[in-house]
Formats: structure tokens, C-alpha cells, sequence
């Protein structure tokens, strides 16, 4: 067996066919419990806070806390990585996750609470960095169907939580088992894991790992960093803000929260559909141009007539929120080798979901100044207008190891550079 990709170029031995498939289970699984302890709180943020008697600044950092703990953990991975192996933090990450949701569930303070929180909001940052690495490290032929695996698996555990925690508060009478419960998710998921644990491949040479200065040294890293951000910027605020805009264009508040829950779940079919698509071209390029088209479309629907064709502008924008499936398989797409799908994905996310806080926070500053919705609207298109201009860039045929080591080899050549 040879060395880790996460510490170089090398590949590991093809692992047997039945590890494979508990690989594949464990990629689907593990991916259900990224986005639980974010979608989980929003539907019961008001009986949250009352029950344990937060301040406002306390509600405000929870709400904060995902973008947070996205940008520093994820930022983090690569290097848990290395040391740990991508296995053995994958287990960890879950551990988190259940011990977080588990135990937050039953603190009564509030502080306390938010430091839980972190710990399983740090698991869903290593996961959302390292499924991507063990779908390049363990299927690299067919990382578009593992991709569809994972963020499908992805999309309907942000569902499942964001449908399913009212009702189960409504049932309990208690919106701590309604939020405790998702940490059987997790413990569902570490099984796999720990089943192939003496299957991951050894740990090579960390010498050779890439890091983040060397993807932002390069253009395409930083493509990555702001298609993702900018990405993650539109699927922030339309998330905050979508069921808000329509009320105040006159839509009944159930009606609103449909929209947005359709929205929500347009995501599914396109994690199912997108992946397989994009892996069958070299260039994405066409991809990235549907996208912004979609996009634009509906915004132009949501400014000029909001409520007479809603579900039509909701279907175009979620289907130009796919942005979020290509920048996810762009790391796979855009990278040799796992540690160069490590250091891109950690760089891109880490940064990017900082981006993606802005955004909201823009959006309704806009709002308040203008007092309407159209200044706001005009960012979202100004954002869709950055994610296509940098998405023709990161749709090209190319490799970031390749773009490195080329940017080496020019600076080997001239003495000028050193």
C-alpha cells in the first residue's frame, strides 16, 4: 500500500469490493449530519432563546456561530488530516456532532449551550471539508456519482431538520428532545467508520502537502475561494430573507414559509441530478452560464412581479442555486490528488463561508436604508454577476497541482522571481 494523497501524489491500493460499499454508506451517512445543527435550531429559535433565557447578542452569535466555526475548522482540516488520517477525523468530526447536539440539549445555560453548539458545528466544518477528499481519495472514477451520493445525503438531512423539528416539538411537548435527537444521526454514521478503520492507507510524507498559501498563490484558488463565497453569499440571504420579501409583497406568512421550503428542497434533485452532469464534460463552462441565467431570470420575475409568478421565479432560482453542487465538485474536479482536494476545499470554504456571512447582513442593511426590496435585490444580481464572470474562469480544464508546479518551474527559471 502506498502513501497517502493527503501527503502527496501517490494513490492508495484499491480497497475490496465490500469496504468499498461500507465507504460509500459511510460518505452517504456521515453527509446527513452536516447542515442538522444549523436547520435544527432556525424552526425553534424563539422557544430556544426563552427557554433558556438568552440575550439578544446570545441569539445573535447562534445564528452566527455556523458561518464561524465553518471558516476557522474547516480552515483546520487539511492539517487534522495529516495527522490523524482522513478516516480517523472523519470519526472524530462525528463524535462531535453527537456529543454537541446530544449534550446542548440538556445544559440549561446559555453560554454553555453556544460552546456546545461550536462543538457540533465543528464536526459539520471537518466534514464538509473531508467528504470531498475520501470521494476523491476512494472513488476517483467515479467521483460524480459518489459526489451525487454525498450532496444529495447532504440536502436531505438540512430537509429532514428543517421539516421534521417542529413536529417532533409539537409531539414531545419539548424542544430539547426535538433538538437532541439528531445526534442518532451521528451515531448511526461513526459506525461505518469505525468498521474500516484499519483499512485507511498509511500516512505518507507531509512535506509534500499543499496549504493555504500555496492555493492562494494561485488564480485558481482564488476562482474557487470567490465562486464558492459568492455562492454561499445568494443561499444565505435568500435562505434569511426569501419568506420575509414575500410577506412584505403581501404573501400569508404559511405561504411564504412554503416558498421557502420549496426552495429549500429544490436542492435535492439538483444534488441528484448535477454531479453526474458536470463530471461527464472537461469544461463546465455551459454549466456556469445556466446557472447565472437561471438565476437572473428569477430575480427579474422576483423585481417586477413577486407574488403573480412566485413559484415560477422560485423554481429558476433554485435551480440556479446548483451553483452550490458545482463549487462543491469543483474541488474533485479542479485537483489530482486528495491533498490537492483538501487544499482546496479547506482554502474555498473556509474563506468563502466567511464571504457568505456578509451577505446577509448586507442585504438587510440595504433594506433598512432603502426601505424596500429592489437596492437588496440589486446586490443578489450584482453577486450572481461575480459568480458567472469567476465561474468562466473555474469551469476551464485545469489542475491546481498542475498550476503550482508550473508557477514553480517559471520561478526556478527566472532568477528575477526568487
Amino acid at each position: 500500500m502506498t502513501s497517502d494523497p493527503l501527503a502527496g501524489p501517490a494513490t492508495p491500493a484499491r480497497p475490496p469490493r465490500a469496504i468499498l460499499l461500507l465507504l460509500a454508506a459511510g460518505i452517504a451517512l456521515a453527509a446527513l449530519n452536516l447542515r442538522t445543527a444549523i436547520t435544527s435550531v432556525g424552526p425553534l429559535l424563539d422557544e430556544i432563546t426563552t427557554g433558556l433565557g438568552m440575550s439578544a447578542v446570545g441569539a445573535g452569535l447562534l445564528t452566527t456561530l455556523p458561518v464561524l466555526c465553518f471558516a476557522l475548522f474547516g480552515g483546520l482540516t487539511p492539517a487534522l488530516a495529516r495527522r490523524l488520517g482522513p478516516h480517523r477525523l472523519l470519526v472524530c468530526a462525528l463524535t462531535a456532532v453527537v456529543v454537541g447536539l446530544a449534550v446542548r440539549a440538556l445544559v440549561p445555560d446559555p453560554w454553555l449551550f453556544l460552546v456546545l453548539s461550536a462543538v457540533a458545528l465543528s464536526g459539520g466544518a471537518i466534514g464538509n471539508v473531508i467528504l470531498p477528499v475520501l470521494v476523491k481519495q476512494h472513488f476517483p472514477e467515479r467521483v460524480g456519482l459518489m459526489t451525487t451520493v454525498y450532496t444529495t445525503a447532504m440536502a436531505l438531512g438540512t430537509t429532514i431538520a428543517a421539516a421534521a423539528t417542529v413536529p417532533m416539538e409539537q409531539a414531545t411537548g419539548e424542544w430539547r428532545t426535538a433538538l437532541g435527537v439528531y445526534a442518532l444521526f451521528g451515531i448511526v454514521a461513526a459506525v461505518p467508520w469505525l468498521l474500516v478503520l484499519r483499512h485507511e492507507p498509511a500516512r505518507g510524507d507531509s512535506s509534500h502537502a499543499l496549504g493555504f498559501r500555496q492555493v492562494l498563490s494561485t488564480g485558481l484558488g482564488w476562482q474557487s475561494v470567490i465562486y464558492f463565497g459568492t455562492q454561499s453569499s445568494i443561499a444565505y440571504i435568500l435562505f434569511g430573507w426569501y419568506a420575509q420579501m414575500l410577506r412584505d409583497q403581501g404573501m400569508e406568512a404559511q405561504d411564504a414559509g412554503l416558498a421557502l421550503s420549496y426552495l429549500a428542497f429544490l436542492g435535492i434533485p439538483m444534488s441528484l441530478l448535477l454531479p453526474m452532469l458536470l463530471t461527464r464534460l472537461r469544461d463546465q463552462r455551459p454549466f456556469v452560464v445556466m446557472f447565472a441565467a437561471f438565476y437572473l431570470t428569477g430575480l427579474a420575475g422576483l423585481w417586477i412581479a413577486p407574488l403573480s409568478g412566485v413559484w415560477v421565479w422560485t423554481t429558476l432560482v433554485g435551480v440556479g442555486m446548483g451553483t452550490f453542487v458545482f463549487a462543491l465538485t469543483a474541488f474533485a474536479l479542479r485537483t489530482r490528488t486528495g491533498g490537492g482536494t483538501a487544499a482546496l476545499s479547506a482554502a474555498s470554504q473556509s474563506l468563502g463561508y466567511l464571504m457568505g456571512g456578509a451577505g446577509p447582513f448586507l442585504f438587510g442593511l440595504l433594506h433598512e436604508i432603502s426601505g424596500g426590496w429592489h437596492v437588496p435585490l440589486l446586490l443578489v444580481v450584482f453577486l450572481v454577476v461575480t459568480n458567472l464572470a469567476v465561474g468562466m474562469w473555474l469551469g476551464r480544464p485545469r489542475y491546481l497541482e498542475d498550476v503550482i508546479a508550473a508557477r514553480g518551474l517559471s520561478r526556478e527559471a527566472s532568477p528575477t522571481d526568487r
